[in-house]
């Protein structure tokens, strides 16, 4: 006699719905408390930099003496969201929810839970390690005095804030779950499959992270170590557990 037996799919299950009320308490935190706690700043992920170069930084007005890269920032930074815009918060738990509750239903709230912590760990490594890199740039334009290249550079040292990075990594897990899924993108009047969408957006995360676009104020390496690392570890874990990770 078989027992088998079916399990309804959790709409909302408990990770999900926990990381979505955390991230939607700090947002109402930076709002109401703004005026007498600058949380935002806090929790935002300030780039690694040359001792030099914070102090050229501060010196010209560019920092405040106490922006400046804490260790705490590359777990808090996750939690928090730009306080100007709600649809900031908005579009992340949304996909955090779309995509987030398929994966925790299929491997557990344990295993997503760390997936989702790692995929957001990844994704400040990298756009840490490539901040650091257009810091030193930065540092040998002050040394020449190029102030054409400093005010063309001065992005090295935007401050970083969103889940993006680890809802990034959940949509690449997705994506290589459940290639053939058909989604619907807004402004595309087709359906696109998952495996497709994932790589147009890995694509011009890409290209805007290696050319210096006005106006862009998006972390578009975060978006990619986020990804690469989701991609990782569903690839490792498809590798050496498939029968558990299905």
């Amino acid at each position: 006699m078989s027992d088998f037996r079916f399990t309804r799919p959790d709409g909302f299950p408990p990770i999900v719905k926990n990381l979505i009320i955390i991230n939607a308490l700090v947002f109402i935190a930076q709002l109401t408390l703004a005026n007498r706690f600058p949380i935002t700043e806090w929790f935002m992920l300030w780039p690694i930099m040359p001792d030099q170069l914070h102090k050229l930084l501060v010196e010209s007005g560019a920092l405040e003496t106490g922006q400046q890269f804490k260790p705490y920032q590359i777990v808090t930074h996750m939690f928090s969201h730009s306080p100007s815009t709600f649809f900031h918060i908005l579009f992340n738990m949304f996909t955090l929810w779309m995509f987030g509750r398929v994966l925790e239903n299929v491997w557990g709230g344990e295993r997503f839970l760390f997936f989702y912590l790692a995929s957001g760990l990844g994704a400040a490594a990298l756009h840490l390690g490539m901040q650091y890199v257009r810091c030193e740039e930065l540092l040998s334009f002050f040394q020449v005095n190029n102030y054409k290249a400093i005010q063309e550079n001065i992005g090295a040292i935007s401050p970083a804030l969103g889940a993006s990075g680890a809802v990034m990594g959940v949509m690449a897990a997705f994506a290589y779950l459940f290639p053939n899924t058909e989604l619907f993108i807004m402004f595309i009047p087709v359906p696109v499959k998952a495996k497709w969408a994932m790589l147009g957006l890995a694509a011009i995360d890409l290209f805007g992270g290696v050319t210096s676009i006005t106006g862009d104020n998006i972390a578009h390496f975060a978006h990619l170590g986020g990804a690469i690392t989701g991609f990782l570890l569903v690839y490792f874990w498809n590798k050496t557990n498939r029968r558990s990770l299905y």
